[in-house]
């Protein structure tokens, strides 16, 4: 291999990072889960294909514009130094072209080919998460996760609306999950990674009111969130595989937020965080397994 085939191998793995693809897999995901619980079979292979990628392209194209927005506290940052954008391996103007593109070819196939409320609402959450979180209330206030987290709780209602067209309350529900989920997860990083946002300034939970503070209100949410994860049952929305399988997560999410609020131990904050994670991914594949294989108790 040559040093100018490495270099492009290097330059195009630096733009696939910039896309942020593992936390892009998970909206894609909670997405696609939004689409099949939308109707009683199978929702179709355009919306589900073309769907999915509008989401994914404009999701991609968020995580491009955070990576040029934050590329000065990136670099001072041990979990994020090494992005692209902050090693100046790639400049501010290739990561914003790749974005609107990214942004552009979204756009176009959820407009013309899903429909243009879910091209709205998108596009919606796109700049809610580039520009309104990250610019403003990343560096505003202490409740910024919390406020901002609805741009990242929105990818059920646009697989909900990319195959219905239309904004239904069972939608609302697996919002509000991913919504009570948000605060529990990244104020979990929010503690473990706590020197570096004391360091670049982001007034995070942890820094403001401190450790103590934030571990409790991560256990308040828990709460709230397992609570909220049962709704779908109540609604007839589900039925016991994922009852059964939100309440054992649930019962696992509650066992972490309990013990990091009494366990002052540092490695516990990360092991949360990355349990949150499998959380969610599980909890929704047990709504998409669910609404296949429905079991419910007799009345």
């Amino acid at each position: 291999m040559t040093a100018g085939t490495l270099l492009q191998s290097a330059v195009w793995r630096d733009f696939y990072e910039l896309t942020k693809p593992k936390v892009v897999m998970l909206i894609v995901f909670t997405a696609i889960v939004g689409m099949v619980l939308a109707v009683p079979g199978w929702p179709g292979i355009q919306p589900m294909v073309i769907g999915s990628l509008g989401v994914g392209l404009a999701a991609s194209s968020a995580a491009v514009i955070n990576h040029v927005l934050d590329a000065r506290i990136d670099l001072q940052m041990s979990r994020t130094h090494n992005r692209p954008v902050a090693q100046g391996r790639l400049s501010d103007v290739q990561a914003l072209t790749f974005a609107f593109i990214l942004c552009a070819l979204s756009m176009l196939l959820l407009w013309f080919v899903i429909n243009p409320l879910t091209a709205l609402l998108t596009f919606a959450s796109l700049i809610g998460y580039a520009i309104i979180y990250t610019v403003f209330l990343k560096r505003a206030t202490p409740q910024n996760i919390v406020i901002g987290g609805a741009a990242g709780a929105a990818p059920p209602v646009l697989g909900w609306t990319a195959v219905t067209g239309e904004i239904h309350v069972d939608a609302i529900v697996l919002f509000l999950i991913i919504f009570m989920w948000t605060p529990p997860h990244f104020w979990a990083l929010a503690i473990a990674k706590l020197e570096d946002y004391e360091r670049v300034g982001i007034p995070m939970l942890p820094v403001t009111h401190g450790e103590e503070f934030t571990r409790q209100h991560i256990l308040i949410y828990t709460v709230l969130l397992v609570l909220v994860t049962i709704v779908p049952y109540l609604t007839d929305m589900s039925g016991l595989i994922y009852l059964i399988t939100a309440l054992i997560l649930g019962g696992r999410f509650l066992y972490w937020a309990i013990r990091m609020r009494r366990d002052p131990d540092k490695e516990i904050p990360m092991q949360v965080f990355r349990f949150s994670i499998a959380y969610l991914m599980y909890l929704f594949a047990a709504l998409l397994i669910d609404h296949y294989y429905i079991i419910r108790l007799p009345v």
